[in-house]
């Protein structure tokens, strides 16, 4: 299913989306985030972790994947958001402890070696899953979602057949190797994004859904008519209030289905 919405004023959209998440926010939650190190093949990352320890029982669990600048400020934010929802939050990080670029060519050479690298990559998300799922998750309910090159990490862990409830990318790089399809996809995919994307455009969208048609994939597109790349990142030249708030309702719908 493709849709392409026309949003209304960001005003007006940023208004209803702050009094629905008063009301829905636990009044007693305690929402505990902290960063978590580990080890894969010997070297090491620094994840992060949030949930609501108010809340009894084993909590679904939200992977999330950071954009190309690794596991920073922003991706800590939206755990903490998910876990104000009742999920267990978790980010991976897929560069190691430390490594958080912040020039252009520095996060484009760290994203690129993980484009060259897929065994790599989908190595470094199922060993940050394993590492970072623990007491008090539901590691069998399990959605990932991730930002830009996130998202694309996310499209690639879809495409490896790896077992989840969902998959869901934002505004992310939606190429698709030539020796890869999506045949072993284990559950649906959600996609969110621009139409004004340069990174993306709209022929890869058009690719990428005929791809998904032809290997039978369960999946939905939501589209934002004249919204541009990394349209959800706070203070960003390219944040757009009205497609970030509405693709963060259609991914707490889509978690709320799939959950």
């Amino acid at each position: 299913m493709i849709r392409t919405l026309s949003l209304l004023p960001a005003a007006a959209l940023l208004a209803a989306a702050l009094g629905a998440v008063t009301a829905a926010t636990p009044a007693a939650a305690q929402i505990v985030g902290e960063s978590v190190a580990y080890e894969i093949d010997g070297e090491r990352f620094e994840g992060y972790v949030a949930r609501n320890a108010a809340l009894a029982g084993a909590q679904p669990v939200v992977v999330l994947v950071h954009d190309w600048d690794g596991l920073g400020t922003y991706e800590r934010r939206r755990a903490e958001m998910l876990a104000e929802l009742g999920y267990a939050a978790v980010a991976i990080d897929l560069y190691g402890e430390g490594v958080r670029p912040t020039d252009v060519e520095d996060k484009r050479a760290h994203s690129g070696a993980l484009y060259q690298d897929r065994t790599r990559m989908r190595r470094l998300m199922t060993g940050g899953v394993a590492a970072l799922v623990g007491e008090g998750m539901d590691g069998e309910r399990m959605v990932a979602m991730g930002y830009c090159f996130g998202g694309a990490a996310v499209l690639e862990l879809a495409r490896s057949g790896a077992e989840a409830e969902g998959f869901v990318a934002f505004h992310g790089g939606l190429g698709t190797p030539g020796d890869q399809d999506y045949s072993a996809v284990t559950a649906p995919i959600l996609i969110l994004h621009g139409t004004a994307d340069p990174v993306a455009p709209m022929s890869q969208v058009a690719e990428l859904a005929g791809l998904m048609d032809a290997a039978g994939a369960a999946y939905t597109m939501e589209l934002y008519g004249g919204v541009d790349h990394a349209f959800t990142v706070w203070g960003g030249e390219r944040y757009h209030g009205g497609a970030d708030l509405a693709s963060w309702d259609a991914f707490t719908a889509f978690l709320e289905a799939r959950f």
